[in-house]
């Protein structure tokens, strides 16, 4: 008989159907009907004659048309939602929409499959996790260290041993002993009192990738947990059932307790909970539309799902991610507007930066030489100023691998600390299977992926800074030599004046978002929790600036296109009129005035699929082939083959250079 889950001024409803030559307006007065029965005063209607609606999917929100038949409209298990006329639109059908929700609206259930073995996840398979490319599933070696974990557990119970979170309470009540026929309740208890974050949910992705996360701790075989529960999660990861979890909440110590407890909540049943197929939606009924069964917690399972630091390192993953994608494009775009600004490529000379061999530095040195060396690639644009007076450029341009350089080099070092952080048992206690014992530790302690992603934002806010100061050289005549705002008749246009406000808003709201985070400490539960990290604010800043750094660069990536325009028909070199190619494929010239929004989304969204960098890389790295003594592969950040291979990119011919 199928079935139907449907959502009802802030109730969620089951509506068995045992005609499927019903329609949609059947369903749609039933659910008014049994909504009707269960409220004192019928919920203020007269009777279901009286109701006016509408019915909508619940997954993109499409209106259903009344006459039409279920059999033919909606699957088996669909969820959908009542609108009645009259009312504003229901605020708790999707509690605060996820952004990026529209990511989803194309997804495929995932072919292949990701080994967790708690040793071995990288941030770029985190990432990738998150983004719904993989399933997960345990190798027989992690299997095995679980069963060996749970073992331990279960002679602790059986032998009633006094063990904290296990057989005692938590935090203040460490010294509180818990009956036998309570641990389970203690367990629930747990997860549902510390289910007290504030906030947006995350967006999917992100859950996701939490998910994801503390399936790999808990596959490293030190938390205690049973396979079959870790097993009965990974399924829930694979239908990419996804808790609401508030993004607000935690202190970075005794891990990220708030949000991860929001995750168990979901995966016992509890709570709201987000799918492809149902959008969001009662945890219980989420599952039950997949064919899976809430999670029953044994001894210690709860404690074992929320208690570590995967809230501050998932979002870490994506930040160091995009930290890396955006340095290497800022490259891209600061060489392009060395060009329009007519600079000189003196300062990037080999010799003068193997006086000062940072590994970043030396890096950012080569691609500039590789986008804009004249020999290699003929520039119209540069041959026209060749004999010109000007001997040196403003620091914005001269000391971009100095200060770009210097980036790079931060996000290698945040993103070894985010990788080990990515395979570390992070619970309190430690369950030692090959020494048969618990031991209470402090590995939950949030500091060192704080410390490291405040360092992140500090360090790769500076392309922001440095990028905004290239644009007003763009936009200012007396410094450009190009005209006012890089608009024709201006004074009826304004072109990119504004634009560039945009810019030095971000940039000065990030001044704000980088002071450190973890600077700060209050003390919590009673004192016994007396200093913490504040991670999690850490994290989600640190993403916070990096997007204003991408849109910072978006715009200069438009405003140097825009010059370009104004030195036509002289051309750049290849590897940079491929760029401007790109960014004309999304947006046309600025001829005058119109609705630039749009037109820096655009530039935003090639910077954050790197579209800009994978029509530069091939051209770079054809240049460092060619340049091999004076250019080694430097810095994490650095194209990479393997990059090139995962696009499908090719190398251009010689003659194509």
């Amino acid at each position: 008989m199928p079935r139907y889950t449907v959502h009802v001024r802030g109730e969620w409803l089951a509506v068995p159907c045992q005609d499927a030559q019903l329609t949609v307006g059947w369903l749609g007065r039933e659910a008014v009907r049994r909504y009707i029965k269960n409220k004192p005063d019928n919920g203020g209607f007269g009777s279901v004659d009286d109701v006016h609606f509408l019915v909508r999917r619940c997954k993109g929100l499409g209106l259903l048309d009344n006459g039409d038949r279920l059999e033919v409209a909606l699957e088996d298990n669909e969820f959908v939602e009542v609108v009645i006329e009259g009312d504003a639109m229901s605020p708790d059908f999707i509690p605060s929409q996820p952004e990026g929700v529209y990511l989803y609206s194309k997804y495929r259930e995932p072919e292949k499959y990701i080994d967790l073995d708690g040793d071995s996840l990288t941030t770029e398979d985190l990432v990738n996790l998150g983004k719904g490319h993989y399933k997960i599933k345990l190798t027989p070696t992690a299997e095995k260290r679980v069963q060996k974990s749970r073992e331990v557990i279960d002679s602790i119970i059986k032998e009633k041993t006094v063990v904290y979170g296990i057989t005692t309470g938590f935090g203040k009540f460490a010294r509180t002993v818990i009956p036998i026929n309570k641990l389970q309740e203690l367990q629930v208890n747990l997860v549902r009192s510390h289910s007290s974050g504030v906030g947006k949910p995350l967006i999917p992705e992100r859950c996701r990738m939490l998910l994801a996360l503390r399936i790999n701790v808990l596959a490293k075989g030190y938390s205690g947990i049973s396979l079959e529960t870790l097993k009965q999660v990974i399924e829930m990861f694979n239908a990419s059932c996804l808790p609401y979890v508030p993004e607000k909440g935690t202190v970075g110590a005794s891990g990220d307790l708030a949000p991860l407890s929001h995750l168990a909540l979901g995966l016992i049943g509890e709570g709201k909970m987000w799918s492809p197929k149902s959008g969001w939606a009662d945890a219980k009924y989420v599952l039950e539309a997949h064919g899976l069964k809430p999670v029953i917690l044994k001894p210690k399972e709860g404690l074992a799902l929320i208690n570590g630091t995967q809230m501050i390192t998932s979002l870490g993953c994506e930040a160091v991610e995009r930290a890396s994608a955006i340095a290497r494009q800022a490259d891209i775009v600061a060489a392009l507007t060395l060009e329009v600004l007519k600079g000189t490529t003196k300062a990037f000379d080999t010799d003068i930066h193997a006086l000062r061999p940072h590994r970043g530095q030396i890096e950012v040195a080569f691609r500039f030489r590789s986008l804009l060396d004249s020999d290699h690639h003929p520039s119209e644009i540069a041959e026209s100023h060749r004999f010109c007076d000007r001997v040196q450029d403003a620091y914005t341009l001269r000391c971009c691998p100095q200060v770009h350089g210097v980036v790079n080099d931060t996000i290698a070092f945040v993103k070894n600390i985010i990788t080990i952080e990515l395979n570390s048992a992070t619970d309190n206690p430690m369950v030692f299977a090959n020494r048969g014992e618990t031991i209470s530790g402090g590995n939950f302690h949030g500091e060192y992926p704080a410390k490291a992603l405040d360092y992140l934002a500090i360090g790769i806010h500076e392309l922001a800074a440095i990028s905004e100061r290239r644009i007003e050289r763009l936009c200012n005549p007396s410094l450009s030599e190009l005209p006012a705002f890089l608009v024709a008749e201006g004074g009826l246009n304004s072109g990119f004046m504004i634009a560039h406000c945009t810019a030095a808003a971000l940039v000065s709201e990030n001044k704000a978002l980088c002071h450190p985070s973890s600077v700060d400490s209050l003390s919590t539960s009673a004192a016994t929790e007396d200093h913490v990290s504040m991670g999690g604010w850490a994290a989600r800043k640190a993403l916070r600036v990096i997007e204003h750094v991408e849109q910072v660069l978006a715009i200069e990536l438009l405003a140097a296109c825009q010059g370009i325009e104004f030195l036509r028909p002289l051309k750049t070199t290849t590897p940079l009129e491929k760029v401007y190619d790109l960014v004309r494929s999304v947006v046309r010239p600025w001829i005058k005035d119109r609705f630039m929004a749009p037109d820096i989304e655009a530039a935003h969204r090639l910077l954050l699929e790197q579209k800009v960098w994978e029509v530069a890389a091939p051209y770079i790295e054809k240049y460092r082939m060619e340049h091999i003594p004076e250019s080694r592969p430097l810095s994490p950040t650095a194209f990479s083959l393997k990059f090139l291979h995962k696009k499908s990119t090719k190398i251009p011919e010689t003659e194509d250079l």
